[in-house]
């Protein structure tokens, strides 16, 4: 086929870095894989917390909708709408919060390493030790968020933003391996929840009454049956 008429998508941009000083087949491979199975679940996952929590905050849910209609008005292109859609973002991350797609991140010590606490007790963390980070327990920590167990998605509003301290929220993890499609996600899901709630509503069910578990990512045990009606 022609060259021109191929897209200039993730997978060409991997096939062109393919080469002796490049990628390989198979990095090329376990990159897609990686994309696909990490960046599918995980933003699915979030984003049907993100209904069901708006569907329970009517006030939050005129807020975003608001939003939604003034920016499309203008007709910009998708990859604009993340920027111009800060109270979307903020219902979405808000949602990341109390449901975070990752809730465990799980990192091996590469050197023995002693972590002094707040409190001056002492820990030695030996070599090759597996030490679990919790963004679960992080995101409701009482010490760290105001109502931890409320959803307010006003606290990542971007006036507000910098009272959050960047280890205090890691639904992306941190550090050398932070999810490298952290700024996708985001896009993916303000362009997905803009779509939606354009046309849709999303009401819960009266017997809903979803319990999270953890199967790698967390999920509603028996799933997120809503209503769903035109605006």
């Amino acid at each position: 086929s022609n060259p021109d008429d191929v897209a200039n998508d993730f997978l060409t941009l991997l096939l062109n870095a393919e080469g002796p000083s490049g990628l390989t087949a198979d990095e090329i491979e376990d990159n897609l894989i990686t994309f696909i199975g990490a960046g599918h679940e995980t933003t699915a996952r979030a984003l049907g917390w993100t209904l069901y929590l708006l569907s329970k905050a009517p006030h939050e849910r005129i807020i975003v909708e608001d939003e939604i209609d003034q920016v499309l008005k203008s007709d910009p292109e998708p990859v604009q709408w993340l920027e111009l859609m800060p109270r979307t973002r903020a219902v979405f991350e808000e949602a990341m919060r109390l449901y975070p797609p990752a809730p465990s991140i799980n990192r091996e010590a590469i050197e023995t390493e002693l972590f002094t606490f707040k409190s001056g007790e002492e820990v030695e963390i030996t070599k090759g030790n597996t030490v679990l980070v919790m963004p679960w327990t992080l995101h409701r920590n009482r010490i760290l968020w105001d109502d931890p167990n409320a959803f307010i998605p006003s606290r990542f509003w971007p006036e507000n933003r910098d009272k959050i301290d960047r280890f205090q929220y890691l639904p992306f993890g941190a550090g050398p391996r932070i999810c490298i499609g952290a700024t996708f996600a985001l896009q993916e899901a303000v362009i997905a929840l803009a779509l939606l709630l354009k046309e849709f509503r999303f009401e819960a069910t009266p017997s809903l009454a979803p319990w999270p578990v953890q199967k790698l990512t967390v999920q509603p045990q028996n799933g997120l049956p809503m209503r769903v009606t035109r605006r």
